[in-house]
C-alpha cells in the first residue's frame, strides 16, 4: 500500500473543483458547486461538490466520495490506477514500487503490454508480404499509407497460432493472453482470436491499446469481430478514435457506425469523428461524448437499421444533454461511400446542412406522406403534432408550428388545437400511471406490514447515520459508542460495514478524516460517507444528541430480541434463559 502521508499530499494537491470541472461544468451555489451528474441521466442538477471537505455527492444516484473515488468512477479505474493518474496530473511522483502490492493493477499492466505487442505484430504483418491481400483491400477502399500508419492498422495472418507463438516468444504467459482476449481457448488449447482479418486497434484516452476489431477477408465467420471485455476494456464505455478526436480543433464530434467510416472521415480532413464498436450507442458512451462535446452530428448509415439507430441515439443524447444534428446522405449508404463518390468538400457541405432532430423527423414524414392529398396531409400533421408536443422550448415550438402551417396552407390555430389535445392525453396518461404506481406502492407496503426490518428501517437507519456522523465529526466519542453499541445493532448493511471500518481505525488510533479513508474503503462506502457528511451544516453532534442516537439503536435491539423470543420453542427459550443467567453471574 502507498504511505498514508503520500495519499494526504495527493488529495491536498488535487483540488476537487479543478479535477471535476475537467469532466463537467459546475455552477456556484452558496458554499457548494453543482452540476449534472456524470454517473446517471438527469436534467436537473443533483451532483454537489463540497470544496470545504474536498468531496462530492449526488443526491440522485448516491455516488459520492473524495477526488480518488471520483476519478475511479469516471475513468473506470482501480484504486492504484486512479492514484497514478492524479499524481501525473498534479505533478507528484509515486513512491517507489508502490504498484507491486496491487495484483489487479499488475494484471492490467501485463494486458496492456500484450495489447501493445500484438498491435506491433499485426501492423508488421500488414506491411509484409503475407499481408499483401489485406493491404490491397485497404488501398481499394481508399485508405492511403499515411492513414494506415496513423491508425496503426494491421493484419491477423490466416491460421490460428501466429500471434500466440509470437507472444510466447516474447515471454507472455497463455493465461495473460487469455485475459487480454487476443487468444481464446479451444478444444486443443489456446489459439489466436483473430485470423485472416484486417485489424483495427482500439486506443483509450491515455494512448493505450485496449482492444482490437477485425474485418474478415473471406466468408468464414462473422464479417466483424471485436475483443470481448477485458480488465482494461469495456465495450459499452469506449469509442473508436476518441483518442484522436478529443484534441481536434473542430467544433463538436461526428458519430459514425463503423471503423471504416471514421477512418474515411479523418482521412478527408475531419479529425473529430468517432464510432461505437459494432454495437448500438450506450448511455455510458453518450456521457463520455458529453465530456468532450456539447454537440454531435450523427452520421449513421442511410438504410433502415441506420435510421432506427439514429432515432435511438437522438433520444439517448437528449437524456444526457448533448445537442444533436443528423446528416442526410443521398446517393450513398454511409460516409465512407459518400466521401469516395463526392469528395471532402461535399461532405463538409453535408455537415454544414445537418438537420436537428425535429427537421430530421419532418423530412422522413415528407417522404412517407403525400401532402398534396387530403388524407396524406392529415397523416403528416398528426405525426408532426406529436413531434411538436415534445418540444419543451415554447419559442422553438411556435417556429415549427408557423412553418408547418405555411407549408401546408392551414391555420396555426388548428395545429395548436391538435397539440393541446395531445398534451391533455399525455397528462391523463401520466396521472393514470401515477395512480397505478401508487397502488403498487400501497400493495408493497401492505405486504411488508409485518416485516420488522422494513417497518423500522427508516427510523433506525437515521439513528445509525447520526452515530456515524458523530464518529466522523468527533472521534473522541468512540468510547461512548463502542461501550454501548456493536455492529449487530445496525439495521442497514452498508451502515454496518461503515461502522466496522471506522471502529477498526479508531481502535488502532488512526484518524477517520475523509482524506484518509479512500484507500481503505470501497467507492460505495465512500459514497455513503459523503451522503452522511453532506448533512453536516444542519446536524448536531453534542453528547445528548449522540446519546439519543445510541438509545434508539438499543431500543431496536430490545424490539428485535422480543420478536426472537416470541418465536422460540420451549427448548430454545430454556437455553436463552440459561444464557441470560450466565451473563448476570459474570457481571456480579
Amino acid at each position: 500500500m502507498l504511505p498514508e502521508l503520500f495519499i494526504q499530499q495527493l488529495k491536498q494537491s488535487c483540488d476537487m473543483e479543478r479535477i471535476v470541472s475537467g469532466y463537467l461544468p459546475l455552477k456556484k451555489k452558496g458554499r457548494y458547486l453543482v452540476g449534472l451528474c456524470p454517473f446517471h441521466s438527469e436534467k436537473s442538477p443533483s451532483f454537489y461538490v463540497y470544496p470545504q471537505n474536498q468531496s462530492f455527492y449526488c443526491f440522485g444516484c448516491g455516488a459520492g466520495g473524495d477526488v480518488i473515488t471520483f476519478i475511479r468512477r469516471i475513468e473506470n479505474l482501480e484504486y492504484m490506477e486512479a492514484v497514478k493518474l492524479l499524481a501525473d496530473r498534479c505533478g507528484l511522483e509515486l513512491p517507489m514500487d508502490s504498484d507491486q502490492s496491487d495484483a489487479r493493477s499488475m494484471l492490467k499492466k501485463r494486458v496492456l503490454e500484450i495489447n501493445r505487442e500484438s498491435a506491433r505484430f499485426f501492423h508488421s504483418c500488414l506491411m509484409s508480404e503475407q499481408g499483401r491481400q489485406a493491404y490491397e483491400y485497404l488501398i481499394s477502399r481508399g485508405r492511403d499509407r499515411k492513414t494506415i500508419r496513423h491508425f496503426g492498422l494491421g493484419y491477423a495472418p490466416a491460421g490460428w497460432d501466429g500471434l500466440l507463438n509470437h507472444l510466447r516468444a516474447k515471454g507472455f504467459s497463455d493465461n495473460d493472453m487469455l485475459e487480454a482476449n487476443v487468444v481464446t481457448k479451444g478444444k486443443y488449447g489456446p489459439h489466436d482470436r483473430f485470423s485472416n482479418r484486417v485489424i483495427f486497434p482500439i486506443i483509450d484516452l491515455r494512448g493505450n491499446v485496449v482492444a482490437f476489431g477485425g474485418r474478415a477477408l473471406d466468408d468464414k465467420g462473422a464479417k466483424y469481430l471485436n475483443s470481448s471485455d477485458t480488465p482494461v476494456f469495456k465495450k459499452s464505455k469506449t469509442l473508436f478514435a476518441l483518442n484522436f478526436a478529443k484534441t481536434s480543433k473542430r467544433p463538436g464530434l461526428i458519430l459514425a457506425e463503423g471503423y471504416m467510416d471514421v477512418i474515411a472521415i479523418h482521412q478527408a480532413g475531419f479529425d473529430n469523428a468517432v464510432a461505437t464498436l459494432g454495437t448500438a450507442l450506450t448511455e455510458e458512451q453518450a456521457r463520455l461524448i458529453s465530456q468532450y462535446a456539447e454537440r454531435v452530428v450523427l452520421a449513421y448509415d442511410s438504410d433502415g437499421p441506420g435510421q432506427a439507430a439514429t432515432k435511438r441515439a437522438m433520444n439517448i443524447f437528449d437524456e444526457v444533454g448533448v445537442k444533436v444534428s443528423v446528416l442526410s446522405m443521398t446517393g450513398a449508404k454511409d460516409p465512407d461511400e459518400f466521401i469516395k463518390k463526392y469528395g471532402a468538400e461535399r461532405f463538409a457541405m453535408l455537415l454544414d446542412n445537418s438537420r436537428n432532430p425535429v427537421e430530421f423527423e419532418l423530412s422522413k414524414l415528407r417522404t412517407t406522406y403525400d401532402t398534396a392529398q387530403a388524407d396524406g396531409k392529415v397523416g403528416y400533421l398528426k405525426e408532426a403534432c406529436k413531434l411538436f408536443a415534445g418540444i419543451r422550448n415554447p419559442v422553438e415550438r411556435e417556429v415549427y408550428i408557423t412553418q408547418t402551417a405555411n407549408e401546408l396552407a392551414i391555420s396555426p390555430q388548428a395545429i395548436k388545437a391538435q397539440i393541446e389535445n395531445l398534451d391533455k392525453r399525455e397528462s391523463y396518461r401520466q396521472r393514470k400511471q401515477q395512480r397505478a404506481d401508487t397502488n403498487i406502492y400501497i400493495g408493497r407496503m401492505a405486504a411488508a406490514k409485518d416485516d420488522l426490518q422494513r417497518r423500522t428501517n427508516l427510523r433506525y437507519a437515521m439513528a445509525e447515520e447520526g452515530v456515524l456522523f458523530c464518529l466522523m465529526k468527533n472521534p473522541d466519542s468512540y468510547p461512548q459508542v463502542s461501550s454501548r453499541v456493536s455492529e449487530q445493532d445496525f439495521v442497514t448493511d452498508i451502515n454496518r460495514q461503515l461502522y466496522l471500518a471506522l471502529s477498526q481505525r479508531l481502535e488502532q488510533g488512526q484518524t477517520v478524516e475523509m482524506i484518509d479513508l479512500s484507500s481503505q474503503l470501497s467507492p460505495e462506502l465512500m459514497g455513503r460517507i459523503s451522503a452522511i457528511m453532506a448533512t453536516a451544516p444542519s446536524q448536531r453532534c453534542d453528547e445528548q444528541t449522540l446519546g439519543d442516537y445510541i438509545a434508539r439503536l438499543i431500543e431496536h435491539r430490545s424490539v428485535k430480541t422480543e420478536r426472537e423470543v416470541a418465536q422460540m420453542d420451549d427448548n430454545d427459550l430454556g437455553e436463552y434463559v440459561k444464557q441470560l443467567a450466565a451473563k448476570k453471574n459474570r457481571r456480579s
